[in-house]
């Protein structure tokens, strides 16, 4: 049990006092606990959005470490230390009471401290000596700040600056939270530019609704909306096919678009028209053009947008649509008939379908060479680009399923198992908590053994979702149906 003398304390310390206590923090305990060994740790660095802004934060604050004696350490949302800076006899100390990478400083562990009361508040914290719950940090003074992602809003991380002293000087609290507010810029640009592209991209389905839906971010920001002010808000995070309640009591279904949504006023559904503006060549179209998304992945049934309007496909359709989509300038009707049937088929088995399909589609399929006169967007296309930028996690996001998994032309096949290959190599060696237990959730993944296992390890203890892939994992090393967590 937590006991302090009855003396006046700072309303954030007695508040923290109060949340060591009702979560049961030893005032006894000898040091942090360790969550991440050393592979573990490093998978978690690799994953963390703080990564590559370390050396920035390094560069401001190294100064500080070295000519004070102090430590800075950042760590992640659950208070996991990731990263720590400082000269040899500050590191040592803190090694003593497990103020390190891999160990836990959350309050729920720890108790009152800089890192874990700054998450647990929001805002800045600083700690002083015998505010502390632990007696073994008395000796400590500790500063933290918490670091916001502007795209989620949620907190991603702390940094914080401890010392064995007393008090720590006034300007410390104010020197980590101008880092963090400096860092959450950096997000906050990066963020901006990701969402020009975005609308650069796919503002033709928005157009397409005549003003009546709303393209949102996957964390469910507004990126841009028929009705005004509405930019900027936000709606609860879309689900593939589910629906939303918009910020003026509508209620809109969620049309993925690969790192995007369109969110469509519920009965909104409509036929595909005939899109307009011809666009010639192999050049990108420009964004006033047709925009034509494919949604390919998992077991559902194939569909697209065109220009917001939602339509249905046979298998035989997608199959063509994926191989356009694959060769945007073009293929002969010897070649499109060879990635279909193999050596049986030929041009004149293509012909008719190509037919039906702009019959369906409209001009947007061209002849000669067959091919797609739009700008495309396809989930399995954002996959694999996703992946070449090393982008794991967000490529699992996307990842619902293979390829068109019920096609046996054999050009879908190989596309099919190379992207598999791939979504499952990069996956297991970045071996990023975050990114399994999203793979593990798709077809493929949910009886992936190996990941399951891989995922298993990374997870520190207290996750919820240990349980959850340790019982799947039981099962399958019975020869028992996976089921699902």
């Amino acid at each position: 049990m937590v006991v302090h003398d009855p003396v006046a304390v700072r309303p954030p310390i007695s508040d923290s006092w109060r949340r060591s206590r009702e979560a049961g923090v030893d005032v006894a305990i000898d040091a942090a606990p360790l969550v991440f060994d050393r592979d573990v740790l490093a998978d978690a660095r690799g994953a963390h959005p703080l990564r590559s802004h370390l050396p920035m934060l390094e560069a401001l604050l190294r100064r500080v470490a070295d000519e004070t004696e102090h430590l800075v350490v950042i760590s992640d949302a659950a208070g996991h230390v990731l990263w720590t800076q400082g000269p040899p006899a500050a590191r040592r100390a803190a090694e003593a009471v497990g103020l390190t990478e891999g160990f836990r400083w959350s309050e729920d562990a720890v108790g009152t401290n800089g890192i874990g009361t700054a998450l647990a508040t929001g805002r800045p914290e600083y700690v002083y000596a015998a505010e502390h719950v632990a007696h073994v940090l008395h000796g400590w003074s500790c500063a933290g700040a918490p670091i916001v992602d502007p795209d989620s809003a949620r907190v991603a991380g702390c940094i914080d600056i401890s010392a064995t002293v007393a008090a720590l000087h006034p300007a410390t609290v104010a020197l980590v939270a101008a880092a963090a507010r400096l860092v959450e810029a950096r997000l906050e640009n990066a963020m901006l530019a990701r969402d020009e592209r975005l609308r650069e991209r796919l503002l033709p389905h928005l157009r397409g609704l005549g003003g009546a839906g709303l393209l949102v971010t996957a964390t469910g920001r507004i990126l841009a909306a028929g009705a005004d002010g509405l930019r900027g808000r936000r709606v609860p995070a879309p689900e593939p096919g589910g629906t939303v309640v918009l910020p003026d009591g509508r209620v809109a279904v969620a049309e993925p678009l690969g790192e995007a949504f369109l969110l469509r006023p519920a009965g909104r559904v409509g036929a595909v028209a005939v899109p307009g503006p011809r666009v010639e060549g192999g050049a990108r179209p420009a964004v006033h053009g047709p925009l034509l998304t494919l949604s390919f992945l998992g077991d559902g049934r194939p569909h697209g947008l065109l220009d917001g309007r939602r339509f249905g496909l046979t298998l035989r359709h997608a199959e063509i649509l994926a191989l356009l989509a694959l060769h945007p300038r073009g293929l002969s009707g010897d070649r499109l008939s060879l990635y279909l049937y193999g050596e049986d088929g030929s041009p004149a088995t293509v012909r008719p379908e190509i037919h039906r399909l702009r019959q369906q589609l409209g001009d947007i399929v061209r002849a000669r060479p067959y091919r797609l006169g739009c700008a495309v967007e396809a989930d399995f296309l954002t996959v694999r680009r996703l992946l070449d930028e090393d982008d794991v996690a967000g490529a699992a996001r996307l990842y619902g399923g293979e390829l068109l998994p019920r096609s046996d032309a054999p050009a879908i096949r190989e596309e099919r198992d190379e992207l598999a290959v791939r979504m499952r190599r990069q996956v297991l060696d970045g071996g990023r908590a975050d990114a399994l237990w999203t793979y593990v959730q798709t077809e493929p993944g949910r009886a992936d053994l190996e990941a399951l296992e891989r995922l298993r390890a990374v997870l520190p203890a207290g996750d919820p979702r240990r349980a959850a892939v340790a019982s799947r994992s039981d099962r399958l090393r019975r020869g028992e149906p996976s089921g699902g967590p």
